[in-house]
C-alpha cells in the first residue's frame, strides 16, 4: 500500500493496480500548485465530508478519471445528481470493494456544501487492504468511538488531522492515537492557512516524548507500508 499527500487532507492511497484519492482540495490550494490534478489517476474518491477544502476537484476529477465517489448517501446523491457514479455509504456501515474493505466511521464536525446545503454526517474511513489497515479520521475532534476501531481492526497506520482550531490538535491527536492504538501517526489538516499552522519540530517531539512517530510529508511525497 503507497499512500502519497497532496496537501491539506488530500490524499492518494495505491492498492495493487488500484488508485484511490481522498477529499481532493488540490487546485485551490496555492501549497499543492506543483500538483495538476489532470495526471492523477482515480479509480475512486473517498469523501468525508462536504465542506470545500475536502470536495473542491472532486467533480472534475471524477469527469476525468470515471472514478467512483465513495462517501455518505448525501455527497454521492448530490454529485450523482451531477451525473456522476458514486457508491452511498453511512455511519457503522462497511462494503468490499475490489481493493478491499471500507468502514465509514464516526466524526465529530460539521458538514455542508459550500453553497449551504446539507451534507450529511461528517465521518471516517478504516480502510483494509493489501493486508495493511489504515484509519483516516477525516476532519474530527478528539472522540471515544475511537476506541471501538482497534477492537475489530489492528491498524497498521492512523491518518489524523492535527491543526487546531477546525480539528484536534497535537495533544488531542496524541491521545487519538493511543485509543486506535496505533503509535505510527501521519498527520495532515495543517499548515494550510493561518488557522491550523503548526510547528513541526514541537509537533513530532511531543509525539517522539511518548514513543510515538509522527510524519509530516512534503506535497507530493509518498510512504509505502
Amino acid at each position: 500500500m503507497k499512500i502519497t499527500f497532496y496537501g491539506h487532507a488530500s490524499l492518494g492511497i495505491q492498492i495493487k493496480d488500484i488508485n484511490i484519492l481522498v477529499d481532493p482540495f488540490i487546485t485551490p490550494n496555492e501549497k499543492a500548485s506543483q500538483i495538476d490534478i489532470n495526471t492523477l489517476k482515480a479509480d475512486y474518491i473517498l469523501v468525508t465530508h462536504a465542506h470545500q477544502d475536502h470536495i473542491a476537484d472532486v467533480e472534475a476529477i471524477a469527469r476525468l478519471t470515471g472514478a467512483i465517489i465513495v462517501s455518505n448517501y448525501e455527497i454521492v446523491t448530490h454529485f450523482s445528481g451531477l451525473g456522476l457514479e458514486g457508491h452511498p455509504m453511512n455511519h457503522g456501515g462497511t462494503w468490499d470493494f475490489d481493493f478491499g474493505s471500507v468502514k465509514y466511521v464516526n466524526a465529530i464536525h460539521t458538514s455542508s456544501f459550500p453553497d449551504g446545503s446539507y451534507g450529511g454526517q461528517p465521518g471516517g474511513f478504516v480502510i483494509e487492504g493489501e493486508h495493511k489497515n489504515i484509519y483516516i479520521a477525516g476532519d474530527t475532534a478528539l472522540t471515544f468511538d475511537m476506541k471501538l476501531i482497534p477492537l475489530q481492526t489492528k491498524l497498521d497506520l492512523a491518518i489524523l488531522p492535527i491543526g487546531d482550531n477546525f480539528t484536534m490538535g497535537i495533544d488531542d491527536a496524541i491521545l487519538a492515537s493511543d485509543f486506535v492504538e496505533c503509535d505510527k501517526v501521519l498527520g495532515y489538516h495543517y499548515d494550510t492557512f493561518g488557522y491550523i499552522e503548526i510547528d513541526h519540530e514541537v509537533a513530532k517531539r511531543k509525539f517522539f516524548d511518548r514513543d510515538k512517530d509522527l510524519m509530516l510529508l512534503l506535497i507530493g511525497e509518498s510512504i509505502e507500508l
